[in-house]
């Protein structure tokens, strides 16, 4: 499988924050788990650092943990604008999130934007959540976001539809100001619970005009509601909450996941 880290060596890092949107409410909703919390909060999967810099921002210690030297040389340009007293509060660590040792504890552990679900096997899934909760303030906080998988979409997409290719997302390049289609495709093993997506960016110039063609494939695991749930405690995790959206809403089929837990 293509590691995240590839995907920026062969596309640009500038593309990703570009054709990636967050959810609404989500930047508020993880300050406000900081504030019940208090410090210091561990992110993991932080990526480009969209989540993890306002949590500093807000007053926070925070360590961003990702396994991409690519992702984190983006968000520590990113902080290279920000006060220093604010830069203080931030830690970067270069680990796999099954298997991280930092030495410490933390009052609040998340795992935003799907980042869990690249976890495929569930031995890796088990090893990651022992190694979080091994890394967890005795009433500290796990805060994880999974997607909820709708299964009208599942039966299509695991037949001639999944194998169909179709237009996902449009936006223009951030440096360059061309047209970014990205067109995918897409199957699902049923059996092991896993998505398999083939992804192209076609860049168009302003008399649409392809000037770049690019591909890459990426894979996630699917989470049932009580699967995830099971997961949880038999990692030695009591589920507080189980949020549909980042308003705190309830959790309907085919919404958000977002779990809230503590160690038994």
């Amino acid at each position: 499988m293509l590691k995240v880290e590839d995907i920026y060596r062969r596309f640009g890092a500038e593309l990703y924050d570009a054709s990636t949107e967050g959810f609404k409410n989500e930047i508020e909703f993880y300050i406000e788990e900081a504030h019940r919390s208090g410090s210091p909060t561990l992110e993991l999967g932080c990526g480009t650092g969209r989540i993890l810099i306002p949590i500093a921002e807000a007053g926070f210690e925070v360590v961003g943990l990702d396994s991409s030297s690519a992702m984190l040389d983006i968000t520590r340009k990113a902080l290279n604008d920000k006060p220093a007293e604010m830069r203080d509060r931030v830690t970067l660590v270069e680990a796999d999130m099954q298997s991280f040792a930092l030495e410490r504890q933390f009052s609040l552990i998340i795992v935003p934007f799907r980042a869990f679900q690249h976890l495929l096997k569930s031995e890796e899934q088990r090893r990651s959540l022992q190694c979080i909760r091994e890394h967890l303030n005795a009433d500290g906080r796990l805060v994880i976001n999974l997607f909820d998988p709708r299964l009208d979409l599942l039966v299509a997409h695991s037949g001639n539809l999944g194998s169909a290719l179709k237009k996902y997302r449009e936006f223009k390049h951030p440096v360059t100001g061309n047209r970014i289609i990205i067109w995918e495709t897409r199957s699902i093993n049923l059996t092991e619970q896993i998505i398999d997506e083939d992804w192209i960016f076609e860049e168009l110039n302003s008399e649409g005009v392809p000037v770049s063609r690019r591909f890459t494939n990426f894979k996630i695991h699917y989470f049932f509601r009580w699967e995830m749930q099971y997961l949880l405690e038999l990692c030695g995790f009591e589920v507080l909450e189980l949020y549909g959206d980042f308003k705190r809403g309830a959790f309907k089929h085919g919404r958000e996941q977002i779990w809230v837990g503590v160690k038994k």
